[in-house]
Protein backbone atom coordinates (compact mmCIF):
# COMPACT_ATOMS: atom_id res chain seq x y z
CA UNK A 1 0.00 0.00 0.00
CA UNK A 2 2.73 1.84 0.72
CA UNK A 3 4.56 2.08 -2.73
CA UNK A 4 1.03 2.75 -3.97
CA UNK A 5 0.91 6.03 -2.21
CA UNK A 6 4.68 6.77 -3.76
CA UNK A 7 3.56 6.10 -7.03
CA UNK A 8 0.59 8.31 -6.85
CA UNK A 9 2.15 10.85 -5.30
CA UNK A 10 4.73 10.61 -8.17
CA UNK A 11 2.36 11.15 -10.67
CA UNK A 12 -0.04 13.64 -9.35
CA UNK A 13 2.93 15.94 -8.02
CA UNK A 14 5.86 15.52 -10.01
CA UNK A 15 6.28 18.28 -13.13
CA UNK A 16 8.38 16.93 -15.11
CA UNK A 17 7.76 13.22 -15.34
CA UNK A 18 9.07 12.13 -18.29
CA UNK A 19 12.36 13.25 -17.20
CA UNK A 20 12.61 11.51 -13.65
CA UNK A 21 11.36 8.20 -15.43
CA UNK A 22 14.60 8.94 -17.81
CA UNK A 23 16.67 10.21 -15.21
CA UNK A 24 15.39 6.93 -13.14
CA UNK A 25 16.16 4.04 -15.84
CA UNK A 26 19.80 6.16 -17.24
CA UNK A 27 21.16 5.95 -13.70
CA UNK A 28 20.31 2.34 -13.38
CA UNK A 29 22.15 1.69 -16.60
CA UNK A 30 24.90 3.59 -15.47
CA UNK A 31 25.82 1.93 -12.05
CA UNK A 32 25.22 -1.10 -13.74
CA UNK A 33 28.35 -0.10 -16.12
CA UNK A 34 30.25 1.44 -13.31
CA UNK A 35 29.85 -1.07 -11.45
CA UNK A 36 30.35 -4.42 -14.34
CA UNK A 37 32.82 -2.60 -16.96
CA UNK A 38 36.32 -1.80 -16.94
CA UNK A 39 36.88 2.05 -16.73
CA UNK A 40 38.37 2.13 -19.90
CA UNK A 41 35.59 0.97 -22.02
CA UNK A 42 33.28 3.07 -19.80
CA UNK A 43 35.64 6.14 -20.43
CA UNK A 44 34.83 6.14 -24.18
CA UNK A 45 31.01 7.81 -24.47
CA UNK A 46 31.81 10.20 -21.87
CA UNK A 47 32.79 12.45 -24.18
CA UNK A 48 36.26 14.09 -25.62
CA UNK A 49 39.17 13.61 -22.71
CA UNK A 50 40.71 16.92 -22.17
CA UNK A 51 38.26 19.71 -23.39
CA UNK A 52 35.82 22.00 -22.26
CA UNK A 53 32.15 23.09 -22.95
CA UNK A 54 31.98 27.61 -23.52
CA UNK A 55 31.68 29.03 -20.27
CA UNK A 56 28.79 31.05 -21.33
CA UNK A 57 24.99 29.32 -22.52
CA UNK A 58 21.59 30.46 -23.61
CA UNK A 59 19.04 31.22 -21.13
CA UNK A 60 16.85 28.09 -22.12
CA UNK A 61 19.71 25.70 -22.34
CA UNK A 62 20.47 26.53 -18.04
CA UNK A 63 16.45 26.59 -17.66
CA UNK A 64 16.59 23.62 -18.65
CA UNK A 65 19.88 22.72 -17.14
CA UNK A 66 18.03 23.77 -13.63
CA UNK A 67 14.90 21.12 -14.47
CA UNK A 68 17.31 17.95 -14.97
CA UNK A 69 19.35 19.12 -12.04
CA UNK A 70 16.43 18.90 -9.78
CA UNK A 71 15.39 15.53 -11.50
CA UNK A 72 18.32 13.95 -11.51
CA UNK A 73 19.04 15.15 -7.70
CA UNK A 74 15.39 13.90 -6.58
CA UNK A 75 15.69 10.72 -8.39
CA UNK A 76 18.91 9.53 -7.12
CA UNK A 77 18.59 10.34 -3.61
CA UNK A 78 15.59 7.81 -3.76
CA UNK A 79 17.29 5.18 -5.88
CA UNK A 80 17.37 1.42 -3.89
CA UNK A 81 21.21 1.22 -5.82
CA UNK A 82 24.12 3.83 -4.83
CA UNK A 83 23.65 6.71 -6.90
CA UNK A 84 26.41 8.54 -6.15
CA UNK A 85 28.14 11.97 -8.07
CA UNK A 86 29.24 9.67 -11.04
CA UNK A 87 26.13 8.14 -11.53
CA UNK A 88 24.36 11.84 -10.91
CA UNK A 89 27.08 13.36 -13.48
CA UNK A 90 26.48 11.05 -16.36
CA UNK A 91 22.77 10.67 -15.82
CA UNK A 92 22.82 14.64 -16.08
CA UNK A 93 25.31 14.71 -19.16
CA UNK A 94 23.00 12.46 -21.06
CA UNK A 95 19.98 14.20 -20.51
CA UNK A 96 21.47 17.36 -21.26
CA UNK A 97 23.40 15.94 -24.80
CA UNK A 98 19.91 14.60 -25.97
CA UNK A 99 18.62 18.13 -26.13
CA UNK A 100 22.56 19.38 -27.62
CA UNK A 101 23.41 21.12 -24.70
CA UNK A 102 27.11 21.27 -24.28
CA UNK A 103 28.41 20.08 -20.86
CA UNK A 104 32.42 19.41 -18.91
CA UNK A 105 32.48 16.95 -16.70
CA UNK A 106 35.12 16.92 -14.17
CA UNK A 107 36.92 14.24 -12.25
CA UNK A 108 38.53 15.28 -9.47
CA UNK A 109 40.39 14.33 -6.39
CA UNK A 110 40.53 15.62 -2.66
CA UNK A 111 41.08 14.36 0.84
CA UNK A 112 38.52 14.05 3.76
CA UNK A 113 39.46 12.75 7.19
CA UNK A 114 43.13 12.35 5.77
CA UNK A 115 41.81 9.73 2.86
CA UNK A 116 41.80 10.34 -0.64
CA UNK A 117 38.50 10.66 -2.49
CA UNK A 118 37.32 11.19 -6.13
CA UNK A 119 34.53 13.40 -6.74
CA UNK A 120 32.76 13.84 -10.35
CA UNK A 121 30.78 17.17 -10.99
CA UNK A 122 29.04 18.80 -14.17
CA UNK A 123 29.08 22.00 -15.79
CA UNK A 124 26.79 23.27 -17.98
CA UNK A 125 28.04 27.02 -19.10
CA UNK A 126 28.43 29.06 -15.85
CA UNK A 127 26.38 26.52 -14.26
CA UNK A 128 27.58 23.43 -11.98
CA UNK A 129 24.79 20.89 -12.67
CA UNK A 130 25.43 18.09 -10.50
CA UNK A 131 28.33 17.86 -7.56
CA UNK A 132 28.91 21.32 -6.33
CA UNK A 133 31.66 23.18 -8.17
CA UNK A 134 34.23 21.04 -7.30
CA UNK A 135 35.88 23.53 -4.40
CA UNK A 136 38.72 21.33 -2.58
CA UNK A 137 39.04 19.10 -5.87
CA UNK A 138 41.64 18.80 -8.02
CA UNK A 139 41.12 18.27 -11.41
CA UNK A 140 42.17 14.64 -12.56
CA UNK A 141 40.53 15.14 -16.17
CA UNK A 142 37.37 16.34 -17.78
CA UNK A 143 35.27 15.33 -20.64
CA UNK A 144 33.36 17.61 -23.30
CA UNK A 145 29.96 16.18 -24.29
Amino acid sequence: MKKIKKLFRFIKYNRHKRMSVKAFFLSAIYRFKIVTMEPKRLRKNWGEEGKESPSEDTVENYRYAVKVAYAVDRICTRTKWESKCLVRALTAQHLLARKGIHTTMYLGCGTEDDKMVAHAWLRCGEMYVTGGNGEGYAVVSKFYR
